[in-house]
């Protein structure tokens, strides 16, 4: 699949930075939500999830990143979470027939997660969701015969 992040942008607002990035991907809005709402979603290639309740208010604990609410929660569009004082949010927007527009905010006291530290986690999204075929896609063939193949 051919995702693209485009360059994130940092503010810093005396001890307050914001990290925003946009990430385009080749696929449905609804097929992408599950990665960035559900707990397998976002341990696939954000963080472990010990504990999302997927509606307003609802708990979360985010391994990484912190324990908190869910602060905002529009599904298939919005999911916000507020976690160890700061805040993360990722929201779909459709993109034509077949694609998404992902724009990600990062909002954070102090010292925490780098640009290139997310633009990493977002280069396992675009994997983990591997285009049209959804996770999974078929097999890749091996190129040579593995020990012990009969060719």
């Amino acid at each position: 699949m051919s995702g693209s992040i485009e360059q994130g942008m940092s503010q810093t607002h005396g001890n307050t930075h914001i990290l925003h990035f946009l990430v385009r991907i080749p696929l449905r809005m609804e097929d992408v939500w599950p990665a960035v709402a559900t707990p397998e979603g976002l341990g696939a290639w954000c963080t472990a999830v010990d504990v999302l309740e997927p509606r307003l208010d609802g708990m979360v604990a985010l391994r990484d990143l912190g324990t908190g609410q869910v602060t905002a929660w529009d599904v298939d569009r919005v999911a916000e979470y507020t976690v160890g004082g700061g805040r993360i949010r990722f929201h779909l927007e459709r993109q034509g027939a077949a694609e998404s527009a992902l724009r990600f905010t990062h909002e954070f006291q102090g010292e925490g997660e780098s640009e290139a530290g997310w633009r990493a986690r977002f280069e396992r999204l675009i994997a983990h969701l591997g285009g049209p075929q959804g996770p999974s896609g078929p097999e890749p063939e091996p190129s040579e015969p593995l020990p012990g193949q009969f060719t």
